[in-house]
Protein backbone atom coordinates (compact mmCIF):
# COMPACT_ATOMS: atom_id res chain seq x y z
CA UNK A 1 0.00 0.00 0.00
CA UNK A 2 1.07 3.31 -0.85
CA UNK A 3 1.18 5.33 2.53
CA UNK A 4 1.71 9.06 3.55
CA UNK A 5 2.19 9.95 7.08
CA UNK A 6 0.79 13.74 7.63
CA UNK A 7 2.45 14.99 10.90
CA UNK A 8 5.89 12.88 11.49
CA UNK A 9 6.10 13.21 15.29
CA UNK A 10 6.15 10.82 17.64
CA UNK A 11 3.20 8.52 16.70
CA UNK A 12 3.28 9.36 12.95
CA UNK A 13 7.07 8.63 12.94
CA UNK A 14 6.29 5.41 15.44
CA UNK A 15 3.09 4.00 12.86
CA UNK A 16 5.22 5.18 9.60
CA UNK A 17 8.17 2.83 10.90
CA UNK A 18 6.30 0.33 12.13
CA UNK A 19 4.15 0.01 8.72
CA UNK A 20 7.19 0.90 6.44
CA UNK A 21 7.81 -3.43 6.92
CA UNK A 22 5.55 -4.17 4.21
CA UNK A 23 4.57 -0.94 2.39
CA UNK A 24 5.78 1.84 0.60
CA UNK A 25 5.54 4.91 3.17
CA UNK A 26 6.72 8.87 2.95
CA UNK A 27 6.83 10.82 5.93
CA UNK A 28 5.78 14.65 5.94
CA UNK A 29 7.37 16.30 8.81
CA UNK A 30 9.52 19.32 10.21
CA UNK A 31 12.32 19.96 8.09
CA UNK A 32 15.19 18.90 11.54
CA UNK A 33 13.47 15.62 11.55
CA UNK A 34 13.39 15.13 7.74
CA UNK A 35 16.98 16.09 7.57
CA UNK A 36 18.34 13.58 10.15
CA UNK A 37 16.22 10.74 9.04
CA UNK A 38 17.33 11.43 5.62
CA UNK A 39 20.80 11.58 6.88
CA UNK A 40 21.03 8.34 9.60
CA UNK A 41 17.67 6.78 9.36
CA UNK A 42 14.86 6.74 11.83
CA UNK A 43 15.47 5.07 14.90
CA UNK A 44 13.06 3.89 17.19
CA UNK A 45 13.50 2.84 20.76
CA UNK A 46 12.06 1.80 23.96
CA UNK A 47 9.14 -0.93 23.54
CA UNK A 48 10.13 -1.11 20.21
CA UNK A 49 13.49 -1.11 18.83
CA UNK A 50 14.50 -1.03 15.23
CA UNK A 51 16.23 1.75 12.73
CA UNK A 52 14.61 2.17 9.36
CA UNK A 53 15.73 4.28 5.94
CA UNK A 54 12.06 5.60 5.43
CA UNK A 55 11.66 8.40 2.43
CA UNK A 56 10.84 11.62 4.34
CA UNK A 57 10.26 14.60 3.03
CA UNK A 58 9.44 18.63 4.01
CA UNK A 59 6.67 18.76 1.56
CA UNK A 60 4.01 17.07 0.17
CA UNK A 61 5.26 18.41 -3.36
CA UNK A 62 8.07 15.69 -2.94
CA UNK A 63 5.71 12.68 -3.04
CA UNK A 64 5.88 10.92 -6.40
CA UNK A 65 3.41 8.46 -5.88
CA UNK A 66 -0.15 7.81 -5.77
CA UNK A 67 -1.51 7.75 -2.72
CA UNK A 68 -3.61 5.06 -1.44
CA UNK A 69 -3.90 6.08 2.34
CA UNK A 70 -3.22 8.87 3.66
CA UNK A 71 -2.86 9.16 7.61
CA UNK A 72 -3.36 12.70 9.02
CA UNK A 73 -1.01 12.56 12.94
CA UNK A 74 -0.71 16.38 12.68
CA UNK A 75 -1.84 18.35 16.17
CA UNK A 76 -5.23 19.42 15.66
CA UNK A 77 -4.84 23.12 15.34
CA UNK A 78 -2.45 22.55 12.04
CA UNK A 79 -5.90 20.47 10.53
CA UNK A 80 -6.91 22.85 8.28
CA UNK A 81 -3.56 24.02 7.24
CA UNK A 82 -2.20 19.94 6.65
CA UNK A 83 -5.45 18.96 4.33
CA UNK A 84 -5.14 21.93 1.89
CA UNK A 85 -1.61 21.16 1.61
CA UNK A 86 -2.21 17.34 0.84
CA UNK A 87 -5.10 18.17 -1.52
CA UNK A 88 -2.40 18.44 -4.42
CA UNK A 89 -1.38 14.28 -3.65
CA UNK A 90 -4.85 13.35 -3.10
CA UNK A 91 -7.22 11.86 -5.78
CA UNK A 92 -10.78 10.17 -5.99
CA UNK A 93 -8.78 6.79 -4.68
CA UNK A 94 -6.81 8.22 -1.46
CA UNK A 95 -8.54 7.24 1.56
CA UNK A 96 -7.90 9.95 4.00
CA UNK A 97 -7.36 8.56 8.03
CA UNK A 98 -7.62 11.26 10.84
CA UNK A 99 -5.12 9.55 13.73
CA UNK A 100 -5.47 12.82 16.14
CA UNK A 101 -6.52 14.13 19.49
CA UNK A 102 -9.69 16.32 19.59
CA UNK A 103 -12.82 16.66 18.41
CA UNK A 104 -12.87 18.97 15.89
CA UNK A 105 -10.38 17.33 13.37
CA UNK A 106 -13.39 15.48 10.50
CA UNK A 107 -15.60 18.29 10.91
CA UNK A 108 -12.32 20.26 9.51
CA UNK A 109 -11.45 17.80 7.48
CA UNK A 110 -14.83 17.75 5.88
CA UNK A 111 -14.61 21.45 4.64
CA UNK A 112 -12.14 20.62 2.37
CA UNK A 113 -12.39 17.28 0.92
CA UNK A 114 -15.59 15.36 0.17
CA UNK A 115 -16.85 13.15 3.59
CA UNK A 116 -17.10 9.57 2.14
CA UNK A 117 -13.15 9.65 1.39
CA UNK A 118 -12.32 10.16 5.56
CA UNK A 119 -12.16 7.71 7.84
CA UNK A 120 -11.38 7.92 11.39
CA UNK A 121 -9.41 6.92 14.07
CA UNK A 122 -8.18 6.84 17.53
CA UNK A 123 -5.22 4.86 19.23
CA UNK A 124 -3.47 4.48 22.64
CA UNK A 125 0.05 3.89 21.97
CA UNK A 126 2.22 6.27 23.10
CA UNK A 127 5.53 7.62 21.86
CA UNK A 128 8.04 10.67 22.61
CA UNK A 129 10.14 12.40 20.31
CA UNK A 130 13.58 12.32 21.59
CA UNK A 131 15.17 14.45 19.19
CA UNK A 132 15.43 15.05 15.49
CA UNK A 133 15.56 11.30 14.17
CA UNK A 134 14.78 9.25 17.30
CA UNK A 135 11.50 8.34 18.42
CA UNK A 136 10.62 6.33 21.61
CA UNK A 137 7.91 4.26 21.92
CA UNK A 138 6.63 4.49 25.80
CA UNK A 139 3.62 2.28 25.31
CA UNK A 140 1.82 -0.40 23.36
CA UNK A 141 -1.77 0.14 23.33
CA UNK A 142 -4.89 -0.30 21.01
CA UNK A 143 -5.64 1.55 17.60
CA UNK A 144 -9.44 1.62 16.40
CA UNK A 145 -10.40 2.41 12.84
CA UNK A 146 -14.02 2.79 11.55
CA UNK A 147 -15.84 4.16 8.83
CA UNK A 148 -18.12 7.67 9.40
CA UNK A 149 -21.32 5.85 8.30
CA UNK A 150 -20.55 3.22 11.22
CA UNK A 151 -20.72 0.53 8.02
CA UNK A 152 -18.11 -2.09 7.51
CA UNK A 153 -16.32 -2.25 4.59
CA UNK A 154 -13.52 -3.65 2.42
CA UNK A 155 -11.42 -0.49 2.21
CA UNK A 156 -11.38 -0.41 6.15
CA UNK A 157 -11.07 -4.08 6.18
CA UNK A 158 -7.91 -3.84 3.95
CA UNK A 159 -6.25 -0.94 5.91
CA UNK A 160 -7.03 -2.58 9.74
CA UNK A 161 -5.13 -5.90 7.82
CA UNK A 162 -2.32 -3.32 7.26
CA UNK A 163 -1.97 -1.92 10.28
CA UNK A 164 -2.43 -5.77 12.08
CA UNK A 165 0.44 -6.85 9.77
CA UNK A 166 3.06 -4.81 11.07
CA UNK A 167 2.47 -5.50 14.34
CA UNK A 168 -0.19 -2.23 14.73
CA UNK A 169 -3.04 -4.13 17.22
CA UNK A 170 -6.23 -2.43 15.42
CA UNK A 171 -9.75 -3.43 15.64
CA UNK A 172 -13.16 -1.91 13.94
CA UNK A 173 -15.24 -0.11 15.49
CA UNK A 174 -18.95 0.54 13.96
CA UNK A 175 -19.57 4.03 16.23
CA UNK A 176 -15.85 5.47 16.03
CA UNK A 177 -17.19 8.93 16.61
CA UNK A 178 -18.20 7.52 20.08
CA UNK A 179 -14.86 6.05 20.07
CA UNK A 180 -13.18 9.69 19.18
CA UNK A 181 -15.79 10.93 22.41
CA UNK A 182 -14.31 8.13 24.76
CA UNK A 183 -10.61 9.12 23.93
CA UNK A 184 -11.34 12.85 24.04
CA UNK A 185 -12.79 12.54 27.21
CA UNK A 186 -10.17 10.48 28.70
CA UNK A 187 -7.60 12.93 27.19
CA UNK A 188 -9.83 15.93 29.28
CA UNK A 189 -9.32 14.29 32.31
CA UNK A 190 -5.62 13.36 32.25
CA UNK A 191 -3.47 15.61 29.66
CA UNK A 192 -4.05 18.97 31.59
CA UNK A 193 -3.63 17.76 34.79
CA UNK A 194 -0.34 16.48 34.35
CA UNK A 195 0.57 19.69 31.95
CA UNK A 196 -0.02 21.54 35.57
CA UNK A 197 1.61 19.16 37.78
CA UNK A 198 4.32 18.57 35.19
CA UNK A 199 4.30 14.76 35.87
CA UNK A 200 3.74 11.06 34.33
CA UNK A 201 0.36 10.02 33.88
CA UNK A 202 0.91 7.38 36.29
CA UNK A 203 1.31 10.28 39.24
CA UNK A 204 -2.51 11.54 38.68
CA UNK A 205 -3.35 7.63 40.80
CA UNK A 206 -0.38 8.12 43.26
CA UNK A 207 -1.94 11.67 44.38
CA UNK A 208 -5.50 10.90 46.05
CA UNK A 209 -5.84 14.91 45.43
CA UNK A 210 -5.68 14.52 42.19
CA UNK A 211 -6.86 11.10 41.62
CA UNK A 212 -10.03 13.06 43.05
CA UNK A 213 -9.79 15.85 40.27
CA UNK A 214 -9.33 13.28 37.65
CA UNK A 215 -13.12 11.95 38.15
CA UNK A 216 -14.97 15.01 38.36
CA UNK A 217 -13.33 16.15 35.23
CA UNK A 218 -14.16 12.80 33.85
CA UNK A 219 -17.29 13.15 35.62
CA UNK A 220 -18.00 16.83 33.58
CA UNK A 221 -16.90 15.59 30.33
CA UNK A 222 -19.27 12.76 30.46
CA UNK A 223 -22.25 14.98 31.01
CA UNK A 224 -21.25 17.26 28.22
CA UNK A 225 -20.73 13.84 25.73
CA UNK A 226 -24.57 12.98 26.91
CA UNK A 227 -25.64 16.55 25.94
CA UNK A 228 -24.64 15.59 22.89
CA UNK A 229 -25.90 12.61 22.18
CA UNK A 230 -23.09 10.24 23.43
CA UNK A 231 -25.11 7.41 25.60
CA UNK A 232 -21.56 7.09 27.89
CA UNK A 233 -21.46 5.59 31.44
CA UNK A 234 -19.77 7.67 34.08
CA UNK A 235 -18.91 4.79 35.83
CA UNK A 236 -17.08 3.56 32.93
CA UNK A 237 -15.21 6.06 31.67
CA UNK A 238 -13.50 6.63 35.06
CA UNK A 239 -12.94 3.13 35.16
CA UNK A 240 -11.48 3.36 31.46
CA UNK A 241 -9.92 6.83 32.33
CA UNK A 242 -7.86 4.86 35.01
CA UNK A 243 -7.20 1.91 33.02
CA UNK A 244 -5.23 4.26 30.50
CA UNK A 245 -3.22 6.33 33.26
CA UNK A 246 -1.97 2.75 34.88
CA UNK A 247 -1.78 1.35 31.26
CA UNK A 248 0.47 4.53 30.36
CA UNK A 249 1.78 5.30 33.95
CA UNK A 250 5.10 6.14 32.58
CA UNK A 251 4.13 8.24 30.16
CA UNK A 252 4.01 12.04 29.68
CA UNK A 253 1.11 12.95 27.93
CA UNK A 254 1.43 14.80 24.47
CA UNK A 255 0.28 18.17 25.97
CA UNK A 256 2.98 18.29 28.54
CA UNK A 257 5.32 17.26 25.83
CA UNK A 258 4.31 20.30 23.94
CA UNK A 259 4.46 23.30 26.98
CA UNK A 260 7.88 21.42 27.79
CA UNK A 261 8.87 22.33 24.27
CA UNK A 262 6.93 26.01 24.50
CA UNK A 263 5.02 24.68 21.68
CA UNK A 264 1.21 24.84 21.11
CA UNK A 265 -1.24 22.79 22.89
CA UNK A 266 -4.59 20.78 22.06
CA UNK A 267 -6.24 21.76 24.64
CA UNK A 268 -8.87 23.84 22.67
CA UNK A 269 -9.67 20.49 20.88
CA UNK A 270 -9.66 18.77 23.74
CA UNK A 271 -11.21 20.71 26.98
CA UNK A 272 -12.33 23.87 25.22
CA UNK A 273 -14.52 21.77 22.64
CA UNK A 274 -15.37 20.51 25.43
CA UNK A 275 -16.56 23.24 27.11
CA UNK A 276 -17.96 24.95 24.30
CA UNK A 277 -20.34 21.87 23.64
CA UNK A 278 -21.10 21.94 27.33
CA UNK A 279 -22.31 25.72 26.71
CA UNK A 280 -24.38 25.05 23.82
CA UNK A 281 -26.33 22.58 25.72
CA UNK A 282 -26.37 24.31 29.48
CA UNK A 283 -24.64 21.78 30.68
CA UNK A 284 -21.98 22.74 33.75
CA UNK A 285 -18.63 22.87 32.10
CA UNK A 286 -16.93 25.02 34.18
CA UNK A 287 -13.76 22.20 34.79
CA UNK A 288 -13.11 22.10 31.30
CA UNK A 289 -13.15 25.82 31.01
CA UNK A 290 -10.75 26.06 33.89
CA UNK A 291 -8.28 23.80 32.89
CA UNK A 292 -8.36 25.58 29.49
CA UNK A 293 -7.29 29.24 31.14
CA UNK A 294 -4.66 27.42 33.40
CA UNK A 295 -3.29 25.01 30.76
CA UNK A 296 -3.06 28.44 28.64
CA UNK A 297 -1.37 30.16 31.43
CA UNK A 298 1.58 28.11 31.18
CA UNK A 299 1.72 28.75 27.68
CA UNK A 300 2.73 31.58 25.18
CA UNK A 301 -0.16 30.96 23.10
Amino acid sequence: MNIVIFGAGAIGSLFGALLYKKNNVVLIGISSHVNAIKKNGLKITGKTNMSVNISSEDSVDNVTFSVDLLILTVKSYDTKSAINQAKKIIDDNTVILSLQNGLDNIDNIKKIIDSNQIIAGVTTYGAIFSEPGIIKHTGIGQTILGELNTQESERLNNIVKVFNEVGIETAISMDIIKEIWIKTIVNSSINPLTTLFQCKNGYLLKNPILEKIVEKVCKESVNIANAAGTNLSYQDMVQKTKEVIRNTSDNYSSMLQSTKKNKKTEIDSINGRLAEIGRMHNIDCSLNEILVYLVKSRSRY
